[in-house]
């Protein structure tokens, strides 16, 4: 007994010992919670190849689909991305980490239009520049670069226009609704305190001796073509036909490159056989002595007015059909199956029938002599035909528009190039090419003449 009795303490006390060493163990596992799922992954696998040798594959698709949703450890301390620290754009940082000083040297190596552009492109450059770019544009020396700086506003104004003279933008008294008027009638586009000044004239270009066109248009008109009908007007709007002083007038624009091109074509009958006198008399205005056709700022230089009179000479004579030569003229040209009054194209000599182009600017002329209709009597009769095609530039007052007014240096066989702007023009309307002209010099002996000098009249 005492033997069984040892034996059974011996078992007991056995049995307990490792039901408390399981509890023990339990209770350090609470203690000591398990890994995470992906970590106890891993480094369940982390002695074992489980990446393909032959493809760098992962054999294990639990460990790929987490590579594939996140790299590294789950307590990195990585920063945030440039861009997501208080929502700048990138470069922004490179930008703020330069001193004023130094974007002030980059500002002072611009124009002052283009230090105005740089202020206004950052918040951060505005911050390091200050005010100082757009102060300097006020100045009286920069009144050009203040211009060139707000041109790039028209795409925010579609109500408003930029008013030259005064450098400022103006609200459109009639927007959409701007058209070309006859020049005794007051036609205000916008309320402009200068435009009375004399000291500041709004800018215009010459089309006849009492048309003008003013740069307002040429703004109106490239406005909508660059951004949308409610900034401007369409081309339309400015084509006009009218008759003053014995002459017929028609004009025509297009867009072509960003640039407005305008062509004027100017007709009158004429007789032959007419006397210096009266040539003068049909070609210039007796209000300023300048031709009835349009012409450029530079039509005294050249030879433009020597080759409408040359065109002139060839319109044949209109012969006498009374009495016995004129009866025998009759008989003569019958006997030889010749009509008597001769009609169609006049020839013209190597001098007058060339197109000619101003050096000094970008117009060209062609001048002909043509059989025409005239409507008063329901006849055909001779006619001079001057037609002018001018580049007026863009809607920044480019160079071509001071040139075209004798307000800028421009070399036009250098600018232009090959192609003319005739071609040009007529290529944006039609298929059917211009008559086949060469293109000369205006003034190739680059003359200027003055009032003194008469040979221009």
């Amino acid at each position: 007994m005492p033997r069984k009795g040892a034996m059974f303490k011996a078992l007991r006390r056995n049995i307990f010992h490792s039901n408390s060493n399981e509890e023990a163990s339990r209770g350090h596992d609470q203690e000591a919670p398990a890994l995470f799922t992906l970590q106890a992954h891993r480094e369940k696998y982390k002695d074992t190849k489980m990446i393909d040798s032959q493809h760098g594959e992962h054999k294990d698709d639990t460990a790929m689909f987490h590579s594939l949703l996140h790299q590294g450890s789950f307590e990195s301390n990585e920063v945030a991305p440039l861009q997501w620290q208080g929502k700048r754009k990138p470069g922004e940082e490179a930008i703020a980490s330069l001193s004023s000083d130094l974007w002030e040297i980059i500002a002072g190596y611009l124009s002052p239009s283009n230090a105005a552009s740089l202020a206004l492109a950052s918040k951060t450059i505005l911050d390091r520049l200050g005010l100082k770019p757009w102060n300097d544009l006020n100045l009286p020396q920069n009144r050009r670069d203040k211009i060139i700086f707000l041109n790039f506003m028209d795409r925010y104004l579609p109500m408003h226009i930029l008013c030259h003279p005064c450098a400022i933008y103006h609200i459109r008294s009639q927007p959409g609704r701007e058209c070309i008027k006859a020049p005794e009638v007051l036609n205000p586009l916008f309320n402009c305190p200068n435009s009375q000044n004399p000291l500041l004239p709004a800018p215009r270009a010459r089309i006849t001796p009492r048309r003008k066109l003013p740069f307002t248009f040429v703004q109106l008109t490239l406005r909508a073509q660059i951004y949308s009908s409610d900034h401007g007007i369409p081309l339309s709007t400015i084509t006009r036909r009218w008759k003053e002083d014995g002459w017929s007038h028609a004009t025509r624009y297009c867009i072509y490159d960003g640039h407005l091109l305008l062509r004027v074509t100017s007709s009158c009958f004429a007789t032959g056989g007419l006397p210096p006198s009266s040539q003068r008399n049909l070609l210039y205005s007796r209000e300023d002595y300048t031709p009835y056709f349009s012409v450029c700022a530079h039509w005294k230089d050249g030879l433009l007015m020597d080759r409408c009179k040359c065109a002139l000479e060839h319109i044949p004579k209109q012969k006498d059909t009374s009495g016995p030569v004129g009866l025998g003229f009759k008989l003569q040209h019958r006997l030889n199956n010749i009509p008597y009054n001769i009609s169609g194209l006049t020839p013209q000599c190597s001098k007058c029938r060339p197109m000619r182009r101003c050096p000094e600017c970008p117009t060209e002329y062609l001048i002909e002599v043509r059989f025409l209709e005239d409507k008063s009597d329901n006849s055909f009769k001779q006619a001079i035909v001057v037609t002018r095609w001018s580049d007026l530039g863009d809607k920044s007052m480019s160079r071509e528009w001071k040139a075209c007014n004798g307000e800028a240096d421009y070399d036009s066989f250098a600018a232009i190039g090959k192609r003319a702007i005739s071609g040009k023009f007529e290529s944006y309307y039609t298929d059917d090419h211009i008559p086949g002209q060469r293109i000369m010099s205006l003034n190739p002996k680059k003359k200027k003449l003055d009032e003194e000098d008469d040979g221009w009249y």
